[in-house]
C-alpha cells in the first residue's frame, strides 16, 4: 500500500458579520477530507425555537434586540405623545412602534436556507449515498479495492466521530459564550436608545416645550441624534472588533482547532504526489468538494484554515513555529521527554555525589570504615521509659539518651564494679573463639614470649588524636587554637557529647574488629583516656560516655577470638604534654604544682579500672594491661616515675588482675632500662615504640639505608632488650607505622610543619627543624622536598614504591617479633594511608595475612628502585619523584634512579 500522507489543517471561524451577507454553504465530505459538520450541527435545540419567517410579540422589558443599524439611519422617527386635540395640524401622530424581529443567537442570526442541489445527483453524491445505506463511510481511501472488506473504514470511521464529537463540543462552548456576550452588547445598546426617546419624547405635560418646535427644528434633532447614535454603534463595533480580535489571538495561542482537514495524495508510481481529482463545476462544486470550499465561509471570503505539521510547521524540519513548538507537542512526547532530562540529570549527578561522598569519607567526618552511620536502637523498643527511675534519667544509666544501643543490655540496673557501672553488659559470656589457626581459642592460655603478638591500635577512636580525625580540628582557623580533644570540646560545648558520642558510635565498629581477625591479627590495642572514668575540676571533657563503647569493643573482641590490651592514652594533668594524653603543651602529671595531685588522681584511676577489670569475665579477653602511654621521662624526673609505676602496679595486681602490666620506655634507650624495675614481683611488660620518622638522623636515609637499619639495628635491639641477660626483659613494640615520611597532616600537630620538608619550626612543635631532611636535600643536589609522593592517593604509587613500602612493613614485623610482637599504629584513619593498616591492606602495601609475610629480615632484599644523583635514566624519574621531589627539564643533571640488586 502507498504510504500516504497527513496534514492537519487547523483554522478559526469566520467573523458573524461576513456570514450574515452571504448564504451558508452546507459542506459535503470528499476523499481528501476528513468529515465534516455543517453549522445545524452545533446549534442547541434550545436555539431552534425561532423558526423562518416567525414573529414574536416584542416586550420592552425584553433585553433581545437585533442590531438593525442600516434600518435605524435610513428612518427618522418622530415621537409625538400628545392627544389629537392638543397636536398642531402640521405634526403627524405619532407612529406605532415596530415589533423587533425575534432574537437569534450566535450563527442562527446570519443562518438562510442552503441553495438548492442540481437537478441530476451527481454520481460522486449518489455513490455516497449508496455507501450510507449500507453502513460504510462516505470517505473510502481512494487506494482500497471498492469490492474489498470495509472493516478498516469502519474502524477509521468510529475514531474521527470521536474527534468530531470534541470539536462540536469546543465550538458549542464558544458560540454559547458568544451569543451570551451579543445578548449584553444588544441590551446595553437598546438601554441607551431608550433613555435618548425618554429624554426628547415625553407624554407629561410639563415637558411640553415639543409643542413649540416647528418641523424644522424637530428635523435637525432628529438627525443630531442619529449621528451620534451612528458614532455610539461606530465606537461599539470597534470594540467588538477589539474583543474578536483578542479571542482570536487567544485562540491561536492556545492551538484551539475547530476541524481538520486531510490531504491525501500520494502517486501510486514514483511517490509522486498529485491531486486525486479534477476540479469541475456542477455537481462537485455542489458538494462541497472543491478546494475553495475547504475553509469555513467558502473559497476566498473565509478565513482559510492553516496547516500545521504537529512537529512544529513550517517547511521543513526545523519547527516553523519558533518558541511554540513544545505547546504542539502531545501529552506523551512532553513526559517522555521530561523523563529523558531527569534521568540524564541522574547519571550527571549520582558519581558525582559518589565522588564526594567517598571523598568526605576519606578526608571528613567521624564515620569510619563502620557499618553504617545509622544508629541502632530496635533493642529499646522492647523497654519501658517507666522502668528508668526518675533520678537516673538523663543520666549515663539512661539507655534512652544513647546515641547508639546496638549490642548493650539496656535493662536498667545501678549495680557497680570498682565504683564504675555495668550497665550495657549482657550477664553471659563465651571464650571459645579464635581468631585464626596459628594462636589458641581465648580460653585457652596465650604462649606469650613463645608466640610473638602480632596486633593492631585503634587509635584516634576513643582518644582524639589530629592526624587520625583531622576533619574535627581542620574547620577551624589557626587563632582558634583548636589543636587536641581539651580545645575542642571547650569550643564545642554542649554539643561536645552528641558529636564525640557519633564518632564512638560510627568510627569503629563491630566490621571494624571482624575486619581485623580476617587480617590475620590477634590482638587489639585500645586506648582510653581518664575522662571515661572521670573528669576533674571544670574540665570540658566529655565523661564516661566512651568508658560505654569501650565495654562493646571489648564484647567484640571477644566475639571474635581477639585479645585486648588496655592502654590508658591520657593520664590527668598530660604525661607528656603532646595532643594525644587530651592535653598539648605543658606537661602537668608529676610535673608542676598540681604534679602530685595529678599522680595521685592517676593511681585512683587504676584502682577502679584493675577492680572492674579484675571480674572473671574479662580474665581471657584482656590480657594485657596498660598504666601510662609514653610518659615523657626525657623531660620528667626519673625517679618519681619509677616510683608511680611501681605503686601502680601493686595496686592492679591487689585488685586481683593477673594479666601483664604493660609500662613503657619513656623514650630512654632500651640498654638503660637493664637494671631499672627489676625483681619486683610483678608481670611487667616493657613497651617501646620505634619509628624512624621522628629521629632526624633517620628520616633522610634512603630506602636501602632504613631497610638496613631496621634488619640491623631494631632486630639486634628488640633482641637484647627481650633477654633478661642482655636487657630487661619482656619487651613488646607497642607502635610502628610503615610510614617513610612525617608528611601526614597534623601528625606533628595541628599547624605545624614537617621535617621532611624541613618546615617544623613553629613555637609548638616537639622539635625545632628549619632545614629539609629528605634524602634529596641531604644529598645536596639541589632538588625540592615535597610532601605530594607520599599524602597522594595508593592508585598513583609506582609499583616499586609499594613495593618498598611492603618490605619495610614485613621487616618491621620481623624486627619486632625478636620481642614478644607488635601492634601496629593504626587500624583505620580518615585520610592518611600509610597510617592504617585497613587502607594499607587495600592498597597492597600490607600482606593480605599478618603471620604470613613474603619478607624476613634475613631474606635477601628485592630490588627496589632507588634516587641516585649521577645516573641518567628518564624512565624511572617519575617513581623517584616520590622521594626526591619534581623533575624539571631545566636541570643540567638528571636526578633519575637506577635499578639495583640490593
Amino acid at each position: 500500500m502507498p504510504q500516504r500522507s497527513r496534514d492537519h489543517h487547523r483554522g478559526y471561524e469566520p467573523e458573524w458579520e461576513d456570514r450574515q451577507k452571504k448564504p451558508d454553504r452546507h459542506r459535503y465530505r470528499d476523499d481528501s477530507y476528513d468529515y465534516e459538520y455543517d453549522d445545524d450541527d452545533i446549534i442547541d435545540a434550545e436555539e431552534r425555537r425561532y423558526e423562518d419567517g416567525g414573529v414574536d410579540e416584542y416586550d420592552d422589558n425584553d433585553g433581545g434586540y437585533d442590531d438593525y443599524e442600516g434600518e435605524e439611519e435610513s428612518e427618522v422617527i418622530v415621537v409625538d405623545s400628545r392627544p389629537n386635540f392638543a397636536r398642531p395640524p402640521n405634526v403627524r401622530a405619532s407612529p406605532r412602534r415596530a415589533s423587533p424581529p425575534p432574537y437569534m443567537g450566535g450563527r442562527e442570526r446570519s443562518r438562510q436556507h442552503k441553495a438548492k442541489e442540481s437537478p441530476a445527483t451527481s454520481p460522486a453524491k449518489k455513490r455516497d449515498r449508496e455507501r450510507d445505506r449500507e453502513g460504510h463511510r462516505r470517505r473510502r481511501d481512494s487506494t482500497a479495492d471498492e469490492d474489498g472488506p470495509v472493516g478498516a473504514r469502519l474502524r477509521e470511521r468510529v475514531a474521527r466521530e470521536k474527534y468530531r464529537e470534541k470539536d462540536i463540543a469546543d465550538v458549542r462552548a464558544r458560540s454559547k459564550d458568544e451569543r451570551k456576550r451579543s445578548v449584553q452588547r444588544d441590551r446595553a445598546r437598546e438601554r441607551e436608545r431608550e433613555r435618548v426617546r425618554e429624554k426628547h419624547a415625553s407624554s407629561g405635560s410639563a415637558n411640553s416645550a415639543t409643542q413649540l418646535l416647528s418641523a424644522d427644528a424637530l428635523s435637525k434633532l432628529n438627525k443630531y441624534n442619529a449621528k451620534r447614535d451612528a458614532a455610539e454603534r461606530q465606537r461599539e463595533a470597534k470594540d467588538e472588533q477589539r474583543s474578536r480580535d483578542k479571542d482570536k489571538r487567544r485562540r491561536k495561542k492556545e492551538g484551539f482547532f475547530v476541524g481538520k482537514s486531510r490531504d491525501r495524495g500520494t502517486s501510486r508510481e514514483g511517490g509522486r504526489e498529485k491531486s486525486k481529482r479534477r476540479l469541475v463545476s456542477g455537481a462537485m462544486m455542489e458538494e462541497g468538494r472543491g478546494p475553495e470550499l475547504r475553509v469555513r465561509g467558502g473559497g476566498r471570503h473565509g478565513q482559510k484554515w492553516r496547516e500545521d505539521d504537529r512537529d512544529g510547521g513550517g517547511g521543513g524540519g526545523g519547527g516553523g513555529r519558533g518558541g511554540k513548538w513544545f505547546s504542539n507537542w502531545s501529552k506523551k512526547k512532553k513526559i517522555l521527554v521530561i523523563v529523558g532530562i531527569l534521568a540524564l540529570l541522574l547519571i550527571i549527578i549520582i558519581p558525582v555525589g559518589v565522588v564526594v561522598s567517598k571523598k568526605k569519607d576519606d578526608e571528613g567526618g567521624s564515620a569510619g570504615h563502620g557499618d553504617g552511620d545509622a544508629p541502632s536502637n530496635d533493642n529499646l523498643k522492647e523497654i519501658d521509659r517507666d522502668s528508668i527511675p526518675q533520678s537516673a534519667r538523663g543520666t549515663y544509666l539512661d539507655p534512652f539518651t544513647w546515641y547508639d544501643t546496638a549490642d548493650f543490655n539496656v535493662t536498667y540496673t545501678d549495680e557497680t564494679v570498682g565504683g564504675l557501672p555495668v550497665m550495657g553488659l549482657n550477664a553471659a559470656w563465651d571464650d571459645s573463639a579464635q581468631a585464626n589457626e596459628h594462636v589458641p581459642p581465648l580460653n585457652k592460655r596465650f604462649p606469650y614470649g613463645k608466640q610473638p603478638i602480632r596486633g593492631v591500635s585503634v587509635g584516634g577512636w576513643l582518644s582524639l588524636e589530629p592526624f587520625i580525625t583531622p576533619s574535627f580540628f581542620k574547620k577551624y582557623s589557626v587563632h582558634d587554637n583548636v589543636v587536641d580533644e581539651y580545645t575542642l570540646t571547650r569550643r564545642l560545648a554542649s554539643s561536645a557529647k552528641p558529636t564525640l558520642e557519633k564518632h564512638y558510635a560510627t568510627f569503629i565498629t563491630e566490621r571494624s574488629f571482624r575486619e581485623i581477625r580476617d587480617a590475620g591479627l590477634d590482638h587489639v590495642r585500645i586506648p582510653y583516656s581518664y575522662w571515661a572514668v572521670k573528669k576533674f575540676d571544670d574540665e570540658p571533657y566529655v565523661e564516661q560516655v566512651s568508658f560505654r563503647y569501650l565495654l562493646r569493643a571489648i564484647e567484640y573482641c571477644r566475639k571474635y577470638g581477639l585479645r585486648v590490651s588496655l592502654d590508658l592514652h591520657g593520664l590527668p594533668g598530660s604525661q607528656n604534654g603532646w595532643n594525644h594524653s587530651g592535653r598539648h603543651g605543658v606537661i602537668g602529671w608529676l610535673n608542676g604544682p598540681d604534679g602530685d595531685k595529678n599522680a595521685q588522681r592517676s593511681l585512683d584511676i587504676h584502682d577502679q579500672l584493675s577492680k572492674f577489670f579484675a571480674q572473671p569475665r574479662y580474665k581471657n579477653v584482656v590480657t594485657l594491661y596498660g598504666l601510662a602511654n609514653e610518659p615523657l621521662m626525657l623531660k620528667l624526673p626519673i625517679e618519681p616515675v619509677i616510683d608511680w609505676t611501681k605503686k601502680a602496679a601493686e595496686i592492679v595486681e591487689k585488685n586481683g588482675m593477673k594479666q601483664h602490666i604493660v609500662f613503657g620506655d619513656g623514650f630512654l634507650k632500651l640498654s638503660k632500662w637493664k637494671t631499672i624495675l627489676q625483681d619486683t614481683g610483678h608481670s611487667l611488660l616493657l613497651d617501646t615504640h620505634q619509628y624512624t620518622i621522628f629521629n632526624t638522623e633517620l628520616i633522610g636515609l634512603e630506602h636501602k639505608k632504613k631497610l638496613e637499619f631496621v634488619c640491623d639495628g631494631w632486630v639486634e635491639l628488640l633482641s637484647d632488650s627481650n633477654s633478661k641477660g642482655t636487657g630487661w626483659g619482656p619487651t613488646i613494640c607497642g607502635e610502628w607505622s610503615q610510614a617513610d615520611t612525617d608528611c601526614a597532616r597534623y601528625l606533628n600537630n595541628v599547624g605545624v610543619g614537617t621535617r621532611w620538608t624541613g618546615t617544623m619550626d613553629s613555637p609548638s612543635a616537639k622539635d625545632q627543624v628549619s632545614e629539609p631532611l629528605c634524602p634529596a636535600a641531604k644529598s645536596g643536589n639541589g632538588k625540592a622536598c615535597s610532601c605530594d609522593g607520599a599524602n597522594a592517593d595508593p592508585s598513583e604509587y609506582s609499583d616499586a614504591y609499594k613495593k618498598f613500602l611492603l618490605t619495610y612493613a614485613e621487616a618491621q614485623m620481623s624486627a619486632f617479633e625478636k620481642g614478644w610482637g607488635w601492634f601496629y599504629w593504626t587500624w583505620e584513619t580518615e585520610s592518611a594511608v600509610q597510617w592504617s593498616w585497613r587502607r594499607g591492606l587495600e592498597a597492597g602495601i600490607l600482606p593480605k595475612k599478618a603471620y604470613e609475610p613474603s619478607f624476613k629480615c634475613g631474606d635477601t632484599l628485592p630490588e627496589l628502585v632507588i634516587c641516585r644523583s649521577t645516573i641518567s635514566a628518564l624512565w624511572c624519574v617519575g617513581t623517584c619523584n616520590i622521594y626526591c621531589g619534581t623533575w624539571s627539564e631545566s636541570w643540567d643533571v638528571l636526578h633519575a634512579c637506577d635499578i639495583l640488586e640490593l
